[in-house]
């Protein structure tokens, strides 16, 4: 038999097999059912959109297990089956972590597994496909597909392949967790950012007692959306307002320390910035900075012994962000300024003073990004004065030598 005519007819049945006009494809809706937290629905887009994908990242005790567990018995809550997948633990060790969490309930189902095949028979079963389904963690599951142990870069690519199609066509919704590299990216493949559909990081110190849930990718609702959580011994829970969550019990009395007005995502907050200048006894002295960049801090003291005329050469400069937190925003530098030469002087800032602005080699004070969401949750919060660039706020700063004279008298 010829062999073209087959190949001839191959080619046009493959090629309008499942192909239709934009305009004729059903605009039927899929609804989208609650994590268990409004806030979290609301950054999520509606929630949990069924046959999604969805990657939550984190350092190992970040947290990352328990808050998925909380909103596995969220989920089990409202009726709905939730799975939970671990290749990390074994199911007594996940039933005590849910029994402290009180989140036990009989939707709420468990799998201990190394292979992703044992998931594939429940998510083809159309009498238990479950509408969530959580495997922790991604990195150990493996797959007789693909070659190699389990968490290497075929494995990763197979399991999260297989399971993202089972998975959309069943319509459940699949969170994957997934370990970080000591750089705090997600580790594996770039595939695995480019398949799901939204990318959560989980970060904070573990020594602290908050975490950060940033939203990374989101095809369902808006990026670079922040949630702040409490560690507790009941789990994480949610910092309804954290505008000022991060200032703690704050000695306004004290050198060294002001507030900037930070923002991320489009979420503001303020934060305190900490800084201790001292003699040095070193030949050359010290410089420390916790929660930002170090050379931030060293570009910084040189434009000011630059623009200022002041003699660093013989002090040692220690500078932290308070509350553990972690700031790469521009609009830190005026206030990192601001807490340098507080203490360089001995002088305290006002006591409800509020700065933020970029500080450029020349000295002078640019604008930053969302000045008036920061401009209105300063006067919300009652801080005066409000020191930023521009004549956005109450008093504009232009340079660095406007910012001595206004707080120091210098």
């Amino acid at each position: 038999m010829d062999p073209e005519p087959r190949r001839a007819s191959s080619r046009k049945t493959g090629g309008t097999n499942g192909i239709l006009p934009l305009k004729h494809v059903s605009g039927q809706e899929l609804s989208a059912f609650g994590t268990g937290l409004e806030a979290l629905d609301r950054i999520l887009g509606r929630g949990f959109m069924p046959g999604a994908a969805i990657v939550v990242s984190g350092e190992p005790g970040i947290g990352k297990s328990t808050l998925l567990l909380q909103l596995a018995g969220a989920v089990a809550r409202e009726g709905k089956t939730v799975l939970y997948v671990s290749g990390e633990e074994s199911l007594p060790q996940i039933k005590g972590r849910a029994e402290r969490l009180d989140v036990l309930h009989d939707k709420l189902l468990a799998l201990a597994t190394s292979r992703v095949e044992d998931v594939f028979s429940i998510l083809e079963s159309p009498d238990a496909v479950p509408a969530l389904m959580i495997v922790d963690s991604v990195q150990t599951l493996a797959s007789d597909s693909a070659e190699g142990l389990p968490g290497n870069v075929s494995q990763v690519r197979a399991v999260a392949t297989e399971l993202v199609e089972r998975c959309r066509r069943a319509g459940t919704t699949l969170v994957l967790v997934g370990h970080v590299t000591k750089d705090g990216i997600l580790a594996g493949p770039r595939l695995l950012e480019h398949l799901v559909d939204t990318v959560i990081s989980l970060e904070g110190d573990r020594r602290e007692m908050f975490r950060m849930l940033r939203v990374l990718k989101n095809r369902f609702g808006p990026n670079q959306e922040l949630l702040i959580f409490r560690m507790e011994r009941s789990g994480l829970q949610l910092v309804e307002d954290p505008s000022t969550f991060f200032l703690g019990a704050r000695d306004t009395s004290l050198s060294g320390t002001a507030v900037v007005m930070a923002v991320d995502g489009q979420r503001p907050f303020a934060v305190e910035i900490q800084a201790l200048a001292t003699r040095s006894f070193l030949s050359i002295p010290r410089r420390t900075a916790l929660g930002f960049d170090v050379n931030r801090l060293h570009l910084l003291l040189a434009v000011l012994e630059k623009r200022l005329r002041l003699n660093f050469g013989q002090a040692d400069i220690y500078a932290k962000i308070g509350g553990g937190m972690r700031l790469q925003e521009p609009g830190l530098d005026l206030a990192l300024v601001a807490a340098v030469l507080s203490s360089f002087y001995d002088i305290p800032l006002p006591e409800r003073c509020v700065l933020w602005g970029e500080v450029d080699l020349n000295g002078q004070i640019r604008p930053v990004s969302s000045q008036e969401i920061r401009m209105k949750q300063a006067l919300r919060l009652g801080y005066t004065p409000i020191l930023c660039p521009g004549t956005a706020g109450q008093r504009g700063v232009a340079t660095v030598s406007d910012l001595q004279k206004i707080l120091f008298r210098k």
